[in-house]
């Protein structure tokens, strides 16, 4: 599917956006181990959580669709899973399969894990080596760094583990394993990362104690309660921007996602000069949600690095798109991550917006953006990643003439609906 995009020349709209993805993803599956029923609401229903939903199944867990973005998980914790019959399809999800991969090591029964063209060259020895050091057998190619990943799990015991990489995904598979271990398992990481498996272990009466970096869980019987899932302010991020980067314009995302480990992209909005407003902030099961307005101003390079990364690694495409337009330099590093992704997403970023005439040079581990304020519409790839398919959409807002985004049907894994709200916007 191709995506026509026109510019805009001002912005003053409210919007509201999809399910938080990561949440959604465990609500699904923390729901399957818990004893009752889990009343999930504004779930996403994008192709990687529904990846989720199909392989939870598939496990013999009973997930009823009440309405697209309403579900209800008939939790059986560990005793009530069966062996699959079939391989697990987590499709084009890394959440899935590393964090099923967790579950999966404490079920005494065998299963295989697999997935797409891009799951199976993405690094899976991060989680699988840490899962065989607690008991579990776990299977790969080329020596067990990629999938399809074999599992025979059970007889766990806790480990301390201490990740080579700040990830959610590493220290949540950790975390559901050492639900099934005997004695603590303990996983510290070099930076913080978002902290979703936490809160929500926690809501559902996991024990769980945070110092700092490190994080502990104890065998838990877990009991299921309802979820509001937050607005995914990964999703929220390309329409924040989108506020920041056309002057004078006005926009607000209601009931996006607060979580502190994924509001990096506020603070460097902010620190390149957007004005940034919350509203009507509540919680749910541990997660902040409220209502964020961007009003669009000059903006200024920024240097973005270090601790800061972990917390808006998603958004890195995006920002860049916000880099272009900016004053002075914008300089990413410390992302050398992003080369793992659905695509290798620093490449991807600089070749498809220098296509517009932006000014991109890829790093060893991130990338030097020379900001300006004339861009041409171009043809790009999405490289079949939904977060390259939209920060092209997202540039070609302020590029004169049209922009085709070609390949954009991958932006349905994180955002149905994505061009519906765009169109949404157009006021001018």
């Amino acid at each position: 599917m191709d995506l026509l995009i026109k510019p805009i020349t001002k912005l003053n709209s409210v919007v509201s956006i999809p399910g938080d993805k990561s949440i959604s993803h465990r609500s699904v599956m923390i729901g399957a181990i818990a004893d009752g029923v889990t009343d999930i609401q504004n779930f996403l229903p994008g192709e990687d959580c529904l990846s989720t939903v199909r392989c939870i199944r598939q496990l013999g867990i009973e997930v009823n669709e009440i309405t697209p973005s309403h579900l209800q998980v008939i939790g059986k914790r560990s005793t009530g899973w069966q062996e699959p019959e079939n391989l697990l399809d987590v499709g084009n999800s890394g959440t899935t399969i590393r964090l099923l991969a967790g579950l999966l090591a404490g079920q005494d029964f065998f299963s295989i894990l697999t997935g797409d063209d891009s799951i199976r060259k993405r690094p899976m020895a991060r989680v699988a080596e840490p899962l065989r050091q607690m008991g579990a057998q776990v299977w790969g190619r080329h020596e067990g760094r990629y999938a399809p990943l074999a599992i025979r799990g059970g007889n766990l015991k806790g480990i301390h583990y201490t990740t080579p990489v700040a990830s959610a995904q590493i220290k949540s598979a950790l975390l559901l394993a050492g639900l099934f271990a005997q004695g603590e398992t303990v996983v510290t990481e070099p930076a913080p990362s978002r902290d979703h498996t936490e809160k929500m272990l926690q809501a559902f009466g996991a024990y769980i104690e945070t110092n700092g970096l490190t994080v502990v869980v104890k065998p838990s019987s877990l009991t299921a309660r309802p979820i509001i899932v937050p607005g995914d302010i990964s999703s929220a991020a390309f329409f924040l921007v989108a506020g920041a980067i056309i002057p004078g314009s006005s926009i607000t995302v209601k009931n996006a996602g607060l979580n502190p480990t994924r509001t990096g992209i506020l603070d460097v909005l902010a620190e390149m000069g957007a004005r940034i407003t919350i509203a009507n902030e509540q919680e749910s099961s541990g997660e902040l949600m409220g209502d964020i307005t961007v009003e669009g101003r000059a903006l200024k390079g920024v240097v973005i690095a270090g601790d800061l990364i972990p917390r808006l690694i998603d958004e890195i495409p995006v920002l860049a798109v916000a880099g272009t337009v900016a004053e002075g330099h914008t300089i990413i590093k410390d992302a050398a991550e992003l080369k793992v992704k659905e695509s290798n997403r620093l490449n991807a970023i600089a070749t498809e917006l220098n296509r517009f005439g932006a000014d991109i040079q890829e790093s060893n581990d991130g990338l030097i953006i020379k900001g300006q304020r004339r861009f041409n519409g171009a043809v790009c790839n999405s490289y079949n990643d939904h977060r390259i398919a939209m920060a092209c959409a997202l540039m070609g807002l302020v590029a004169s003439g049209q922009t085709i985004v070609k390949g954009a049907e991958c932006i349905d894994i994180s955002f149905p609906g994505f061009e519906q709200v765009l169109n949404s916007l157009r006021n001018d």
